[in-house]
Parts: C-alpha cells; sequence; structure tokens
C-alpha cells in the first residue's frame, strides 16, 4: 500500500483506529469512485444502498422542497454521507453534489459484511466511528432546534 494514502484514510476519523492490514483488506473490499466537479453522487429520494466517505475533494448536501434550495452542510476530506443506507434502504433525504473534483470510498452493505467477516475488528471499529458522528450529528440537531425554540419565545 502507499504510505501515503495510509496516512491519508488514518487521518479519516472512520478508519483512524483501523491498522495498516485492516485499512488494506478494507480498501480490497471497498470501491473507490471518482466524480468530476459538478456532478450528483445521490439523488435526494432515490433508494440509497451505500455510503459514500470523503477522501479528495469538496461537496455539497443540498436538500430541495417546494422549488427551494438548502444547502445543510459542505463535505471535505475524512466526511461521509449516506451512512442510513447501510441500516435501511429508505429515500435518500437530499442530494450530494460535487463543487471541486472527489474522489470517494463508496462502502456498499455487501462490503460491510464481507469486512466483518475478514476483519470484524475493523468493521466494529468502522460502525462505533459512524455511531460517534451520528451522535455528534443529533446533538449539533438537537441544539439547533431548541435554539429556535428559545428564540421564538420572549424569555417569561
Amino acid at each position: 500500500m502507499n504510505p501515503e494514502y495510509y496516512k491519508l484514510l488514518h487521518g479519516v476519523p472512520l478508519f483512524a483506529e483501523f491498522t495498516e492490514a485492516e485499512i488494506e483488506g478494507a480498501l480490497d473490499l471497498i470501491d473507490k469512485v471518482q466524480f468530476p466537479a459538478g456532478e450528483c453522487i445521490v439523488r435526494q429520494d432515490e433508494k440509497g444502498d451505500c455510503m459514500f466517505v470523503l477522501i479528495d475533494g469538496t461537496a455539497r448536501v443540498v436538500h430541495r422542497r417546494d422549488g427551494k434550495e438548502f444547502e445543510l452542510a459542505i463535505l471535505k476530506v475524512g466526511d461521509f454521507f449516506g451512512e442510513l443506507a447501510l441500516v435501511d434502504s429508505g429515500p435518500r433525504s437530499a442530494d450530494v453534489e460535487t463543487i471541486t473534483p472527489c474522489t470517494l470510498l463508496r462502502v456498499e452493505h455487501g462490503a460491510l459484511r464481507a469486512i466483518a467477516g475478514v476483519y470484524p475488528n475493523a468493521a466494529f471499529k468502522l460502525l462505533i466511528a459512524v455511531g460517534r458522528a451520528l451522535v455528534t450529528r443529533m446533538r449539533k440537531g438537537n441544539q439547533k432546534y431548541i435554539d429556535s425554540l428559545l428564540a421564538g419565545t420572549d424569555g417569561h
């Protein structure tokens, strides 16, 4: 494995606790995909079947409703999205569009099961890292919701 590639992935929170062998093994089971700037990676309301980890470039998360566009986040190296597709096959909640050319790791449900079979510790580490990130997102969302409720009160 290219040492710089290992260093890059080891710096990504999802892979931070992986050993070199676990990263190398996982990469054998995960697809690396590339998208040019201005391309839609996932589309809102389409069925999800994988998650993505951004390893090069920037992208944005956009929700569209009633002809309006709401930018929810800017994604950078190390960020991931679509993780709910590993749990259920419900519709995507937003579009993810590239801002610059992007390289991503596409983690399909079958790949996660294969990683769990060959590298159970790595699969556990990956799921724990996803769980931590989801909890952080949930806490931030809860705080925004509470702040919006409090902003609507006059303090009485």
